[in-house]
């Protein structure tokens, strides 16, 4: 794979859209969506520190493409059952196979597990991928502003407020953080790795927190692994934490979470 993981990755996602209309098409994928009723607010779950003064939104994650396969074979359910007693806010879940190894199914199966709001986290270039996400039973999105036009942003964000489907967009620079806040975005996923050479660096959050809008909610994502760094970070003004392969790969992931919330001693 060439340096620049995030070029690649959508030239194929480019593709792999093409292939799902011929298979669906959008307007019935539009249809289905529009029938859908039931909603797990995401943004609510976030909007203020939970019970324990932080809310990590716990991945369920097979590999990656820096890390290749960290637990391929996983059951979704399980970890979504898991996620909820160790005192996950919400789930994440990839659906991208290519790159990440995950699937639909992985969604629709964590879902039924668990009471949670779940997101889709994949790489949305278009309105049909958003459809798809509220048909499979996303509560919520990920929108990466550097995947996408400032005004392919602002209409993505105005058809899932149509659908009921909360956004969590991501940014990792300042002009990203500038492209996040002209289109109206509120939650606002910092990523603390940079997608052309997936390197991570947690400083990356707490620089840009400092220059959220009273209005928006900061979510740190990514190398987030003890809760020394949660400390630091709820210090900078961050309560929400997305982490992925550091409970994919702890031996047991309901206990560790309760450790990163700092409740490692508490009884269920």
């Amino acid at each position: 794979m060439q340096s620049d993981f995030l070029t690649t990755i959508l030239e194929k996602k480019r593709k792999e859209i093409e292939e799902a209309r011929k298979k669906v098409p959008a307007r019935e994928l539009r249809a289905r969506a529009e029938e859908r009723t039931v909603r797990r607010s995401f943004f609510g779950h976030l909007q203020a520190p939970g019970t324990h003064g932080a809310n990590i939104i716990a991945e369920i994650k097979r590999g990656s493409p820096s890390r290749g396969k960290i637990r391929e074979s996983l059951d979704p359910a399980q970890y979504a059952r898991l996620y909820e007693e160790g005192g996950a806010a919400a789930i994440s879940v990839l659906t991208d196979q290519t790159f990440f190894f995950g699937s639909f199914e992985d969604l629709r199966r964590a879902r039924e597990a668990t009471r949670l709001p779940v997101l889709r986290k994949d790489f949305i270039l278009s309105s049909y991928q958003i459809y798809e996400s509220c048909a499979l039973g996303a509560d919520a999105v990920l929108l990466i502003v550097r995947a996408l036009a400032s005004e392919q942003l602002k209409d993505h964000l105005q058809l899932c407020t149509e659908l009921q489907l909360d956004v969590l967009v991501e940014v990792h620079s300042e002009a990203e953080l500038e492209g996040a806040t002209r289109a109206g975005a509120r939650l606002i996923g910092i990523n603390n790795r940079d997608l052309t050479s997936f390197k991570t660096d947690i400083q990356t959050s707490m620089r840009m927190v400092r220059l959220l809008q009273a209005d928006q909610v900061a979510v740190a994502e990514s190398g987030i692994r003890t809760r020394k760094q949660v400390e630091e970070l709820l210090q900078a003004g961050i309560w929400n934490f997305l982490i992925g392969e550091s409970l994919v790969r702890a031996e047991d992931p309901s206990l560790f979470l309760r450790e990163l919330l700092g409740q490692a001693d508490d009884t269920l």
